[in-house]
């Protein structure tokens, strides 16, 4: 691997952590300000997020409004090239709130949560343009003693007709 490649990896890392620091931070703007104009949001496998630096923006906002205030990541493994940072982590804390963002219609359980939630961070030309982060909602479901089928895939379509049930 070239010495060009590898500062190219180590951009796209910097990318993908300045964007996710800015979120869990709740300063949706310093996150957009890292994004390409046609950026994608997904969680899956709901398939809530956004499209389009206007409508992240928003999403991002709802997300920082409803964090937990215990959340934890510990990264499991990282997989990282020219234009990806795949992130495997354990995701833990207590579900004192409702999360729209990844419970939608969930009341605050109170009960600890700890699930595991792949994202894959794809940027272009220096700019993040797209995250899709994979919840194992049924560990999680599970975990805070709700039914599987607690929660919904959202009937939307991001960008152009594109949507989150083009990616599986």
């Amino acid at each position: 691997m070239t010495p060009g490649i590898q500062e190219l990896m180590r951009e796209v890392e910097r990318i993908h952590d300045g964007f996710r620091r800015a979120v869990l931070a709740g300063d949706p703007e310093a996150a957009v300000a890292l994004c390409t104009d046609a950026v994608t949001v997904t969680d899956l496998p709901l398939g809530i997020g956004a499209a389009g630096r206007d409508a992240v923006h928003g999403h991002l906002a709802q997300v920082a409004a409803h964090l937990p205030a215990d959340l934890t990541f510990a990264r499991l493994s990282r997989t990282v090239d020219r234009f990806r940072v795949v992130d495997e982590e354990r995701v833990s804390f207590t579900h004192d709130r409702e999360l729209p963002w990844l419970l939608p219609g969930v009341a605050a359980t109170g009960r600890r949560a700890e699930t595991l939630a792949i994202s894959v961070t794809t940027v272009r030309q220096g700019r993040l343009l797209a995250v899709r982060t994979l919840w194992d909602h049924t560990t999680l479901l599970a975990g805070l003693g709700l039914p599987a089928d607690a929660v919904h895939p959202a009937a939307v379509a991001l960008g152009d007709g594109e949507g989150p049930r083009g990616w599986w």
